[in-house]
């Protein structure tokens, strides 16, 4: 059972551990965000420009790759904190014990989920920034507003960290994750609205991407980036807070259940 009350601020030391030792790897890491999004750019520019002119979204006619380029973005904020609490959290709690000795401290089981989670939301707050500027750069996004695209990242790395997290705590070896990541994660990408129009999906499939959070942060994104949205802020906005919340509790529920016998 989840005590809420064992959650407290002492978190945030789980957090500058992880931060500390990502310090040593950060120019690594950070070489994917800044060239990713221009090897996008490029690829499907070229590629793409003599086979599709202007696509239609929110009322406004958008070349492809205006329309391709924020959803860039959400990609790697679902990548960044999804890969952080499943493969990198996994590592930390079964092949290098690191879970085990922090519960030999005053930290709660709690307190240590919830700071890996904020962890992996604030590695995709960073790389959504990185990404910001080079798109920025290009001319895909409209500043000032561009800027809520980061805390925007911040929300959608605690939903995706937070499921990431939920795996982890079912998941009974590394191998596995690929079972998430083939019917979960791999759908999202492509059905997410990420690189066409989800208004031009059967209707079916439209009710479908609805119920992925990818969409909803992709939207956002968007909107934040170009001004323009094809569903509802405030329902986007609210499905990835109630999405957070939901699967929040299910992380520290199951990785209760695994860690304490």
């Amino acid at each position: 059972m989840i005590r809420m009350r064992n959650i407290s601020w002492r978190f945030l030391s789980v957090w500058q551990r992880n931060l500390i030792v990502y310090r040593k790897i950060w120019k690594v890491n950070f070489m994917v965000p800044l060239l990713e999004p221009a090897f996008y750019i490029l690829a499907f520019g070229l590629g793409f420009q003599g086979l599709v002119t202007n696509l239609s979204y929110g009322g406004q006619a958008l070349t492809y790759t205006q329309f391709m380029a924020p959803a860039l973005i959400g990609i790697s904020i679902m990548y960044n904190s999804f890969f952080e609490t499943t493969y990198a959290s996994f590592v930390r709690m079964y092949y290098q014990k690191t879970f085990d000795g922090m519960m030999t401290t005053p930290l709660s089981l709690e307190e240590i989920i919830l700071a890996e989670i904020v962890w992996s939301a604030t590695k995709a707050a960073a790389a959504a920034a990185i990404m910001l500027l080079v798109l920025g750069l290009f001319g895909f996004v409209v500043f000032p507003s561009g800027l809520l695209v980061i805390p925007l990242a911040f929300l959608g790395g605690l939903a995706f960290g937070s499921i990431g997290m939920f795996f982890t705590g079912i998941t009974p070896s590394i191998d596995m994750f690929n079972l998430p990541i083939f019917l979960f994660i791999t759908p999202m990408f492509l059905f997410s609205g990420t690189f066409f129009p989800v208004a031009g999906l059967p209707v079916w499939a439209q009710s479908a991407a609805l119920a992925f959070p990818l969409y909803h942060l992709v939207e956002l994104t968007r909107l934040f980036c170009l001004g323009r949205v094809e569903t509802s802020p405030l329902l986007s906005l609210s499905y990835l807070v109630l999405f957070t919340l939901c699967f929040l509790f299910l992380a520290l529920t199951t990785m209760r259940r695994r860690l304490v016998k």
